[in-house]
């Protein structure tokens, strides 16, 4: 069965340099995608749960992450070459604690354009990881961002759920 080569999107055919993907001629569309990342702080650290939240000396962990995920997610192209500098519509960064006492964090991006937000939405959930991460090493340094993925994605060529 003869299947087309996949080729790398940023890399130009004919001089085999990073290039930036033209999206000149992409038809205009509503686009979504959902990242998630799960960080694992640990008893030491999940004791000082109270409510929906951790208090540190630094300020609420929770709410301190979610503000510093929208921010990233609306700073990728600064962060991550050849990304398309975009004006996000929407982002959303909620977080909760699940049965494994995990801490899960979903970015969800959206924006009406020609490309789409995939990477806005996994810069947006890792921030957030990473926030947590800062805000909650004065407990413990076992901290373990066990995984940032993208879960699905909407609009443009093709729909996608992981």
């Amino acid at each position: 069965m003869n299947t087309p080569e996949k080729s790398f999107s940023h890399i130009d055919t004919e001089t085999n340099y990073p290039t930036m993907v033209d999206v000149s001629d992409k038809q205009v569309t509503k686009r979504t995608a959902r990242a998630r990342s799960i960080v694992v702080l640990g008893a030491e650290i999940m004791q000082h749960l109270a409510g929906n939240d951790i208090q540190t000396k630094k300020g609420p962990v929770f709410q301190t992450a979610i503000i510093a995920g929208t921010m990233a997610a609306k700073k990728t192209s600064d962060l991550i070459p050849l990304c398309h500098p975009l004006a996000l519509e929407n982002c959303k960064v909620q977080i909760n604690v699940n049965e494994q006492q995990e801490v899960v964090i979903d970015c969800i991006a959206t924006i009406t354009s020609k490309t789409g937000v995939e990477m806005e939405a996994l810069t947006g959930a890792s921030v957030a990881a990473l926030t947590i991460y800062d805000m909650c090493k004065a407990f413990s340094h076992d901290i373990v961002i066990k995984e940032t993925r993208l879960l699905e994605k909407t609009g443009g060529k093709s729909d996608y759920r992981g």
